[in-house]
């Protein structure tokens, strides 16, 4: 059997031979792949078994939901957070008009504004049109059954189309782990390390609570398209991520550390003015059509109190309320932001972007009014980009999952002491531990920031990130030209 050596040798590496708690679970399976493993022979290619992996992980996530499924997603039980398998797909189907037909932000009639952004509001309309075509016509008469039996109907279908936006998540984050190299010879990216996303329990109880997979995708596919030096399409999609959710929008900062390091800032502005050119696109008719439901989203979140999740909301609960959290929040974070931008920028070697990246939006989940369980999506590429290593990855995922749990007994009440006086700090404990869950990978990845030496993805001499294709080009021209002129 032939062997694998050199350049092609460390291109197949497996997590067992990078990864020493991988190394240490497969002792009794007969340990780490040896010198003459056939790395790459099988039809079981990286990313097929990555997008494997995430089609059983995300089936159990909908095996979780049955209970709800069964039950018609009646709001007017505690059944939903009792059996752990609320969703809020099933209930604002019924609550913000589709169940009637109507359009979202344009039609609202005696139903609450949609306090979503605008891409997301498409999906949810797309998803609805298509419900339609199995139930028939929505009609403005529908009974409170007929509602609770088409709301499982739109449930499935936003199934399949979140399905589908797993695993483009976990393709393109697969992709952009291998990403391209840097010079002649150099090892490339694992892509295995999508697994890190595609096997998370998260991923399993949290795709399906709310739409955030959709802007999720959009995010790494931006993060794909950077990672091929493409800087336009990595603002459109970013722009059109932002047009979904909030966040990616924060991405932007840790980008402009990067490029001012390597001395490249066109790239960023092009990736800036396609990010706004993408965003302006799709907000644009809403805002022109119907401003004041355009604002609601914006509105909603300015004045949304200290909620679930936050450490806002248990020092609430602890009778500690902070006045104006939005303004302390804006100086917290941006002390944060102003942190890690000196971090980027004193390093003794360039940061990689995704490190960069899940700094910044860890700390903006770190200090935010609220956490919905959901919000950890944003996050699983970034932690498969920056720190892929079984250790670190478990103890996040382990502090993730007690709140998860936690948050729906809270809600339920079966924490709540037989004195109303007495406080539930079991609850308070699932908040703290989630934030100490975050705030150790994010200590560990500002380490391997100083330290590059114990960054687990750098190997060789000169800037090794797989997800920045423009540096690297870059790197690639400059190793080319000097190799030409030593000739």
């Amino acid at each position: 059997m032939p062997t694998v050596t050199g350049p092609q040798r460390e291109l197949a590496q497996a997590p067992s031979e990078t990864d020493p708690a991988v190394a240490g679970l497969t002792v009794g399976l007969g340990g780490p792949s040896g010198r003459f493993a056939r790395l790459g022979s099988s039809w079981w290619t990286p990313l097929r078994i990555v997008l494997a992996v995430c089609t059983v992980t995300f089936g159990l996530g909908v095996l979780q939901k049955a209970p709800c499924m069964e039950a018609g997603w009646d709001r007017q039980s505690w059944r939903p957070f009792k059996a752990l398998c609320y969703s809020d797909i099933g209930f604002l189907y019924q609550e913000r008009g589709f169940a009637e037909g109507n359009r979202p932000f344009l039609d609202t009639g005696n139903y609450p504004v949609l306090e979503y952004p605008v891409l997301t509001g498409g999906f949810m309309e797309v998803a609805a049109r298509i419900t339609w075509l199995f139930t028939g016509d929505p009609k403005k008469d529908i009974t409170a059954e007929q509602k609770r039996d088409t709301a499982g109907v739109f449930f499935v279908v936003n199934l399949v189309m979140l399905f589908i936006c797993a695993l483009l998540l976990v393709g393109f984050t697969a992709a952009t782990a291998r990403g391209i190299e840097t010079r002649p010879g150099a090892a490339r990216g694992q892509p295995l390390d999508a697994l890190y996303v595609a096997a998370a329990p998260v991923l399993a109880l949290t795709s399906t609570i709310n739409w955030d997979l959709f802007a999720v995708a959009l995010t790494a596919g931006a993060m794909l398209a950077w990672s091929r030096g493409k800087p336009v399409w990595f603002g459109i999609l970013l722009g059109l991520g932002t047009a979904a959710k909030f966040y990616p929008f924060l991405l932007l900062g840790p980008l402009l550390i990067v490029c001012i390091r390597g001395r490249k800032l066109w790239p960023w502005f092009q990736a800036v003015i396609a990010a706004a050119v993408a965003w302006g696109l799709v907000n644009a008719p809403i805002y022109l059509l119907a401003k004041n439901e355009w604002l609601s989203f914006w509105q909603f979140n300015d004045q949304r109190e200290s909620d679930y999740g936050s450490i806002w909301y248990v020092l609430k609960l602890a009778n500690h309320e902070v006045a104006d959290v939005n303004q302390l929040n804006i100086v917290i974070f941006a002390g944060l932001c102003l942190s890690i931008a000196i971090l980027g920028l004193m390093a003794p070697r360039p940061p990689r972007f995704a490190q960069l990246a899940f700094l910044v939006v860890a700390a903006f989940l770190l200090i935010n009014k609220v956490y919905s369980p959901q919000y950890v999506l944003w996050l699983l590429p970034l932690v498969a980009l920056a720190r892929p290593r079984l250790r670190d990855w478990l103890i996040w995922q382990a502090c993730e999952c007690f709140y998860w749990m936690l948050v729906w007994m809270h809600l339920a009440q079966f924490l709540a002491p037989g004195d109303p006086q007495v406080p539930d700090r079991i609850y308070w404990l699932s908040v703290i531990l989630r934030m100490a869950g975050t705030l150790w990978l994010m200590l560990v990845v500002a380490r391997d920031i100083l330290l590059p030496e114990k960054d687990p993805v750098r190997r060789g001499d000169l800037v090794d990130d797989p997800s920045d294709g423009v540096r690297s080009r870059a790197q690639t021209r400059l190793a080319t030209a000097s190799a030409s002129a030593s000739a």
